[in-house]
C-alpha cells in the first residue's frame, strides 16, 4: 500500500466524523468566546443567561468530539486536560476547547492535529468515565495548572478539588511528580489559590483577584450568627480576625439574589437590611459585581477595609459546611 495512504486510528477517526457531516458543527461553538477585561459590557455578557446556555452547549459539543474521537484512537490514549475537566463536568472560564486534548504515557513527543492535542508525559493511573479512559480529578487539575492561564486554571481546578474533595496532599503529590514539566513554577501559584468551596466563577476569579493585588487570602464559605448563635447570614469570603466580610454579586449589588419573577424592591430591602444587621454586629461589608472586577476597585476598598483598626465584631464566623465529595474508582493505567 502506498505510505502516502496510510493514516492513523485517531486520524481516520477524524475523517469519519467529518464525512458524518458533523465535524463542521461540532467545531462550532467549541471555542471559549468569553468576556474580554476591556469593558463592563462584556463582563455582562459573559454572566448572562444566554451566554451561560452558549457554554454549556460548548461543552456538550466538546463531549461530541471526544467520544466520536477518542475510541478511535490508539490503546493507551488518557482524556487530559480541559477535555477531562468537560467530561468531569468542571466550570470553565475563557478555556479553548477547538481540540480535544489526550495524553500518552510517554515523555515528549507531543503533537496538535486539527481535533486533537496530542501530550506526552507519564501517567500511571486513570478512571473510567462512560468507558472513556480519563486522568484522575487529582491529575487533572495539575494538567490545568501547567497548561491553561491562571485564571483559567483556577476557575476549572475550583470546580474539581470541590467536586472530589481534593486535599493539599493530593495536590502536592501530583506537583511533584510533574517535577520538570514546563509550567512548574504557575502549577505552583495555581495550586496556592485553590479554593473546593468556591461556587461560582465570579468567587474563583475574585480570588486571582487578590492574588494579583496582594492581598490576604480570605476564607471562603462563612456562616454568620449572633453572639447568642442566631443565624445571620452565609457570606462569600471572610477574614475572622479583621472583621471584614466580603459578597461578590455577579452583575449588580445584590444580583446574585434575584431569581426570575422575584420582586426585585422586595429583594433589595431584604439583603440590605441583612448587610445593616452584620455591620450593626460590628462587621465590615465590601461588595463587587463583574464591572468591579475588570476595573480592580474591589482591591482598593478591601485593603483600605483590612487596614482600617475597628472594634472586635460582636458577631462570630463558622465555616459552612463543605459539600460531600463525590468519589471515582482509580485504576492503573
Amino acid at each position: 500500500m502506498n505510505s502516502g495512504m496510510i493514516v492513523s486510528r485517531e486520524q481516520d477517526g477524524e475523517r469519519r466524523c467529518a464525512a458524518a457531516g458533523s465535524r463542521r458543527a461540532l467545531r462550532e461553538g467549541c471555542g471559549a468566546r468569553t468576556a474580554t477585561a476591556a469593558s463592563s459590557r462584556a463582563g455582562r455578557r459573559a454572566v448572562d443567561a444566554h451566554g451561560m446556555a452558549s457554554a454549556a452547549a460548548r461543552r456538550e459539543r466538546h463531549r461530541e468530539l471526544i467520544r466520536s474521537i477518542v475510541p478511535e484512537m490508539v490503546a493507551g490514549t488518557v482524556v487530559s486536560h480541559q477535555s477531562a475537566a468537560v467530561l468531569y463536568g468542571a466550570m470553565l472560564w475563557r478555556t479553548p476547547l477547538e481540540r480535544i486534548c489526550v495524553t500518552r504515557n510517554r515523555r515528549g513527543g507531543g503533537k496538535t492535529r486539527p481535533l486533537v492535542k496530542v501530550h506526552g508525559s507519564p501517567v500511571d493511573s486513570l478512571v473510567e468515565l462512560d468507558g472513556l479512559p480519563v486522568t484522575t480529578p487529582a491529575r487533572t487539575v495539575l494538567d490545568l495548572a501547567l497548561s491553561l492561564p491562571l485564571e483559567s486554571a483556577v476557575v476549572a481546578s475550583d470546580a474539581l478539588v470541590g467536586a472530589f474533595g481534593l486535599t493539599p496532599d493530593e495536590l502536592a503529590g501530583e506537583l511533584a511528580r510533574a517535577k520538570g514539566r514546563y509550567g512548574i513554577d504557575q502549577a505552583k501559584r495555581v495550586l496556592a489559590i485553590l479554593d473546593g468551596r468556591s461556587q461560582s466563577i465570579g468567587e474563583s476569579l475574585s480570588r486571582t483577584m487578590f492574588h494579583r493585588h496582594a492581598l490576604p487570602l480570605p476564607r471562603s464559605q462563612g456562616n454568620v450568627f449572633t453572639p447568642d448563635g442566631r443565624f445571620v447570614a452565609r457570606v462569600d469570603f471572610y477574614y475572622e480576625s479583621a472583621g471584614v466580610l466580603c459578597e461578590f454579586d455577579g452583575l449588580t449589588p445584590y444580583g446574585r439574589l434575584l431569581a426570575p419573577g422575584q420582586d426585585v424592591a422586595a429583594t433589595l430591602r431584604r439583603e440590605r437590611l441583612r448587610e445593616t444587621y452584620l455591620r450593626a454586629l460590628g462587621f465590615e461589608v465590601v461588595r463587587w459585581t463583574w464591572d468591579d472586577l475588570v476595573r480592580g476597585n474591589p482591591a482598593r476598598r478591601l485593603r483600605a477595609a483590612l487596614t482600617t483598626g475597628r472594634r472586635r465584631p460582636d458577631g462570630r464566623i463558622e465555616p459552612a459546611p463543605a459539600r460531600p465529595p463525590r468519589r471515582v474508582r482509580e485504576r492503573a493505567l
